[in-house]
């Protein structure tokens, strides 16, 4: 029992940067050009890479507006919503 434990831990621990390997200096140059074509920027590091595509935190925009915003895989905006 004490080893199902241990793995299923190490597995929730890992998880996140399992993750975060799959997203790859190419990626985020896209991610970041895109986002300056609508006059936004942000900080790669709040970069989340889910099943569907992305998840971008904190996406600063033009006049100061602060936004989270879901991308497809293909970098296509799916949704934004306002923090």
């Amino acid at each position: 029992m004490k080893y199902i434990l241990t793995l299923t831990a190490a597995a929730l621990i890992s998880g996140p940067a399992l993750a975060e390997a799959h997203l790859d200096a190419e990626t985020i140059e896209k991610i970041e050009a895109m986002l300056t074509s609508v006059e936004c920027q942000m900080d790669p590091d709040d970069i989340e890479v889910d099943d569907d595509g992305y998840d971008l935190d904190d996406v600063i925009c033009k006049g100061g507006n602060q936004f989270d915003i879901k991308l497809d895989k293909d970098l296509n905006e799916v949704s934004r919503r306002a923090e």
